[in-house]
């Protein structure tokens, strides 16, 4: 495997070294030569540490940007095309952080590491 996408709750995961990362996500991620992480999921951590929803992400909200440098994870693009997708996909799906996940997957032809099951049928998913 050479390229995935981290969805917001797996790339959480791995600064906590979660035990709720699977194993086969955690091989994965390891073994990736590329891990991308969409600009979504930085607007997703800052809006749940804000509102009190994610409070284990308050210690990384103001150092966000560099941690996701130190890991050499790339950051993937979120650019109009990937945006008509997200937002025109037949999918019943209507969380829209979800949808530009999962555009973005397709967009790419990246796999998406996680462990929410509203992806199968719609990217390719591991966990």
């Amino acid at each position: 495997m050479t390229a995935v996408l981290l969805d917001t709750h797996a790339w959480a995961y791995t600064l906590h070294q979660s035990v709720r990362l699977s194993k086969a996500a955690r091989t994965a991620n390891d073994l990736a030569s590329t891990r991308y992480l969409s600009p979504v999921s930085i607007y997703e951590i800052a809006q749940k540490v804000r509102i009190g929803k994610w409070s284990e992400m308050a210690p990384f909200t103001d150092s966000l940007l560099d941690v996701i440098e130190q890991q050499g994870i790339q950051v993937a693009p979120l650019d109009p095309s990937i945006c008509l997708r997200a937002g025109s996909m037949e999918w019943l799906h209507r969380d829209p952080f979800d949808r530009l996940l999962a555009a973005t997957a397709l967009a790419l032809g990246l796999p998406i590491i996680s462990a929410d099951t509203i992806f199968d049928g719609v990217v390719s998913r591991i966990w």
